[in-house]
């Protein structure tokens, strides 16, 4: 890449990159605020507003959304007529879960084995590093020849749709030709690849009541009915036999016809334990990308460190359900709660509540925007083709600014690809592949802006 200007200054911008980087994943900005606190969340903000503002923004602001987060928006005018890009990352991240099970710290950037490790390296700290670098290079090698608005926002992770509901209060804020969204990643490292369907997601909070207070298991056990047990059937109910997800009225058999995902690779992947068996039908790619699928986050139940001998008078879960595209979330939403009603056994009370929601989302590849970025990650990666893949997390966002700007060509690239293991312990980010998409991301500027394809 080095023959190249761009690629050349992005390289020797690298070392500051780690910098920055280190910096922002210092900050513990998890948007829950009764886990973390939120001058975390606020002094990540106020860092990328810093940075944009060096940088040359213009009207930047902590945007207070409705949510209680913010987010950060900033302008770059480009030359006098040209396009306006849409640039998109979030600083919010996921809990670190056992902090035990790091092998570093999770909220302090270390170096091994040729990756960079912390919470939001990859998702999506490392995506707002993405966006700086592709500017700084293009700054660097003859100026941005577009106009660019960046987005960051603060509460993607927990899916409470704050900047959605802001985006919709101020629908000329986020208009432009073309969005980048740098929150998805390539399907492998080192394969260039852009994402072209997200599953939509909804989360859902139920909970079981059956007895007034807990009573002896000995004393009553047997015919007091137990609410945890009562859950457990629920819960098992939304799966089949084989673990395909099923939700009464929503249909799970679509296929996907696009790159597909070796079982064996997958298996790799997820680093699923010898002699455990892959849950599901049809090819990996249907199940993670074109299908439903159902995950229990989290019960409440009493832990077994201190556990009496009771019959639980109360019990609850978080569930989320991944909806894919073609599949309201809305609609999913009511046909999940249904199905917790109905399945609830024993007559006991049951109660939901949607705590979340995002739409799935399919992109229009044939748009010139895709051609510009075919065209630049043939350059930053040589010798490799631009794939196509799906995704199976979602990003709310995607389809509210397809709503507010209907002729947008929108984008989806970014550093979370499989050996990052986002969401998980011992989160990274290739700094090759930080590299590579920042090159890319300064070429498709440059191409979009000048209609090569």
């Amino acid at each position: 890449m080095s023959s190249n200007p761009v690629a050349a200054t992005v390289a020797s911008l690298m070392p500051r990159a780690k910098e920055e980087l280190t910096e922002l994943v210092a900050f513990k900005s998890v948007a829950d605020f009764g886990q973390f606190p939120r001058a975390e969340s606020e002094g990540a903000a106020r860092w990328i507003a810093e940075a944009l503002t060096a940088e040359g923004f213009e009207d930047v602001a902590l945007l207070d959304t409705p949510d209680g987060t913010q987010s950060v928006y900033g302008c770059l005018p480009g030359p006098e007529g040209a396009k306006t890009v849409l640039l998109y990352a979030h600083y919010d991240v996921q809990p670190p879960l056992d902090e035990s099970g790091w092998t570093t710290p999770p909220f302090e950037l270390s170096e091994r084995d040729g990756r960079w490790f912390g919470r939001g390296t990859a998702d999506c700290k490392g995506g707002v590093i993405m966006h700086l670098l592709a500017l700084r290079a293009l700054k660097a090698d003859g100026g941005v020849p577009v106009h660019v608005k960046m987005i960051v926002e603060g509460s993607e992770e927990q899916g409470t749709g704050g900047l959605e509901r802001y985006a919709e209060e101020h629908p000329g804020l986020l208009t432009a030709d073309a969005i980048v969204i740098g929150d998805a990643g390539n399907f492998r490292a080192g394969l260039p690849t852009v994402t072209s369907t997200l599953r939509g997601m909804t989360l859902v909070r139920v909970r079981i009541d059956t007895l007034e207070g807990n009573l002896h298991s000995g004393q009553f056990g047997g015919a007091a009915p137990d609410a945890l047990a009562a859950l457990v059937r629920v819960l098992d109910s939304l799966r089949a036999e084989d673990g395909t997800t099923t939700v009464d009225g929503l249909t799970g058999d679509s296929a996907w016809d696009g790159l597909q995902y070796d079982d064996a690779q997958f298996r790799a992947d997820a680093k699923v334990l010898d002699g455990v068996e892959l849950i599901g039908s049809g090819t990996v790619a249907d199940r993670i990308w074109a299908r439903p699928a159902v995950t229990v986050l989290g019960i409440d139940c009493p832990p077994v460190v201190g556990a009496t001998p009771s019959v639980q008078a109360s019990a609850g879960a978080l569930i989320s359900l991944r909806v894919p595209p073609g599949v309201d979330a809305a609609d999913a939403t009511k046909l999940l709660r249904a199905h917790l009603e109905a399945h609830t056994p024993w007559g006991a009370r049951v109660s939901s509540e949607q705590i979340g929601q995002g739409q799935a989302f399919r992109a229009d590849t044939t748009s010139p925007a895709y051609r510009a970025m075919a065209d630049a990650m043939a350059e930053a990666y040589p010798g490799q083709e631009m794939s196509y893949a799906g995704q199976g997390g979602s990003i709310p966002l995607c389809n509210t600014l397809a709503v507010l700007c209907p002729k947008a060509e929108i984008l989806l690239i970014g550093l979370s690809e499989p050996e990052a293991r986002i969401h998980a312990v011992n989160e990274s980010v290739s700094p090759d592949e930080l590299e590579r998409l920042s090159v890319t991301e300064a070429l498709f500027l440059r191409n979009y802006a000048s209609g090569a394809s």
